[in-house]
């Protein structure tokens, strides 16, 4: 009877993935939100941010508040917009969204 409660207590020991899976586990769900989640929206804000760099007078453009306009004047930091015949606006630069007329659209 001694015996065989000492055969129970020997236990095999663990292969590869029994000793390193939580860690390849892990690495892979790094893996992963890299590729689906902060790749593409790394690209995303580059590309705003070029396409914001980039305005000029006369561009046609949308801000978050979903106001239509046209670019008058170009500073470091804010852009002044007509909305319409003698209505103009001075807004911050990051709050352009896009470009009716090229379909460029912050999502």
């Amino acid at each position: 009877m001694n015996l065989l409660f000492m055969e129970t207590l020997e236990q095999p020991e663990p292969g590869f993935f029994g000793q390193y899976g939580m860690w390849i586990m892990i690495i892979a769900m790094i893996a992963i939100m890299y590729f689906f989640m902060w790749r593409p929206e790394s690209k995303r804000r580059k590309q705003m941010e070029q396409f914001r760099n980039n305005l000029k007078k006369g561009d046609k453009i949308i801000t978050a508040g979903g106001i239509y306009g046209v670019i008058k004047e170009v500073h470091e930091t804010s852009l002044l917009i007509e909305v319409d015949s003698n209505v103009t606006l001075r807004i911050d630069k990051n709050m352009v969204i896009g470009d009716p007329t090229q379909g460029v659209m912050q999502q």
